[in-house]
């Protein structure tokens, strides 16, 4: 029998506001801030105290509804879902159900078989919990993170291999640091997906028993615990076994999932609408206006980056995968006039290899996009050549001088003269008997080692074109 899976994805965001979703605490980074530093009475759930709506949380949470085409409910319902964890000081989270902020939105992914558009079920905000540590004996409770704002978007059960479900989590993680409302940093924890996963016999459209596996906080996490269960769960019905409806955890170490608890239904959370909030209310007016603000998306940067400036889907891609980076470049080819395409191969190649052994980015190295851009004009122009240029921009990063700066401080001017190249080549040929031997024996290999002597005498000054046409010329006489 051919199995099928069926793939849904809920990803938890928190949203990179300053203070928490229903209290003034300041939100830290829980990776670096003492325990229990960011916590008060609201988000410690004390008796007496009264939640307020962060008002920058709504705006980014319509910031990525708005940008996934959902539908937005301008009157939306905060619900309490009860349940008791020791992370959770209220003994409920105050989250969205029945009526969430905005629905039916889509997200297109590129997969090796083309484009698929996947559903977007609901974009809700809720809280987020505190912080677990088992240590030996017991666990730790860190309250830091307990009320942090949190973006929770649910996709439908559109994803049917591993590949998609991973190409969806990438296009939602770029778009969540596209509009800046959350950093990326899978590390810190500040995004977790969660994948609802079944099987079922190719061919039909039945949904079976799913299981969610929780807290998947990489890409390769996900990737491998998803294909992990869909193994699973083949085997299971293959032998004629049954799919127990579950909630799991994936070990990164023994790389397999594990059983946490039963999985819940709606009706163990007891959802009702939260008693100390009001419903939701976001004018019309507002959320066009976040709309007009909202900036150019990855997907239709990267169509207009291969039409405009006839990249290659490679190198678009690379560039638009970091919102800072595409800025970059297009700031780079409107600061001159200069072939886009060569300053796409220069940002994706030599910038990057050169910022990366910095351990710095490209946005934020010393080199601003109009230096490369005269870089560029250099290079393509003839003043210095390629193996030049690449060494100019090297001391670029290191001090901050212009590209126009090191080539006259250094006499690095590309030298096409006839005269001078045609002597240097001479005396390359001269130096060389036995391999101008060989060549005239047939070896024309050897011509490349001649090339590699002429120019390393001419320091790197010479024209490479220039030089390649005298030896050719030399070698025939």
């Amino acid at each position: 029998m051919q199995f099928e899976p069926v793939i849904g994805l809920e990803v938890h965001a928190e949203l990179q506001t300053r203070s928490k979703m229903f209290c003034g605490c300041e939100v830290v980074d829980n990776t670096v801030a003492e325990p229990n530093v960011a916590v008060c009475p609201i988000c410690a759930g004390m008796p007496g105290t009264l939640p307020v709506v962060n008002a920058r949380a709504v705006e980014y949470a319509l910031r990525v509804a708005l940008a996934l085409g959902c539908e937005i409910n301008y009157t939306s319902i905060f619900a309490r879902k009860n349940y008791f964890y020791p992370d959770l000081p209220k003994g409920y989270q105050i989250s969205q159900y029945e009526t969430p902020l905005a629905v039916n939105g889509q997200l297109v992914i590129k997969t090796k078989a083309g484009e698929r558009t996947i559903r977007v079920r609901r974009v809700h905000l809720e809280e987020d919990t505190g912080k677990l540590t088992h240590v030996n004996g017991g666990s730790l409770v860190d309250l830091n993170r307990a009320g942090v704002p949190l973006l929770e978007i649910v996709s439908e059960p559109d994803m049917h291999s591993v590949e998609e479900a991973r190409a969806y989590a990438e296009g939602l993680h770029e778009i969540l640091r596209y509009l800046e409302v959350n950093s990326g940093n899978m590390e810190k924890g500040v995004i977790r997906f969660e994948a609802n996963v079944s099987v079922r016999e190719a061919g039909t459209d039945q949904l079976n028993t799913r299981v969610e596996i929780k807290n998947l906080n990489s890409f390769r996490a996900l990737e491998r615990a998803t294909e992990f269960e869909i193994a699973r769960q083949a085997e299971v019905i293959a032998t004629g076994g049954t799919i127990e409806q579950e909630t799991l955890g994936w070990d990164d170490l023994k790389e397999q999932t594990y059983s946490q608890r039963s999985k819940e239904e709606a009706h163990d959370y007891r959802y009702f609408p939260e008693p100390d909030l009001p419903p939701l209310v976001v004018e019309k007016d507002w959320v066009e206006e976040i709309r007009a603000k909202l900036p150019e998306l990855p997907r239709a940067m990267f169509q207009r980056f291969v039409m405009q400036y006839g990249l290659t889907e490679y190198s678009a891609g690379v560039l638009v995968a970091e919102r800072a980076v595409a800025e970059y470049f297009e700031s780079a080819v409107k600061s001159r006039k200069v072939s886009a395409k060569s300053v796409a191969n220069w940002v994706v190649g030599d910038l990057f290899a050169v910022a990366n052994q910095a351990g710095e980015t490209v946005a934020s190295s010393r080199v601003k996009p109009e230096a490369l851009a005269e870089l560029v004009e250099a290079v393509d122009g003839g003043v210095v050549n390629q193996t030049t240029g690449k060494e100019i921009l090297i001391e670029m990063f290191k001090t901050g001088r212009s590209a126009g700066e090191i080539i006259e401080a250094r006499g690095l001017k590309q030298v096409s003269d006839v005269d001078f190249i045609s002597k240097i080549v001479a005396e390359t040929l001269a130096e060389n008997p036995k391999e101008v031997g060989s060549f005239k024996a047939g070896k024309t290999g050897v011509a490349n080692f001649l090339f590699g002597q002429a120019m390393k005498k001419a320091a790197g000054k010479a024209n490479p074109a220039v030089v390649k046409t005298e030896l050719d010329r030399q070698l025939l006489l």
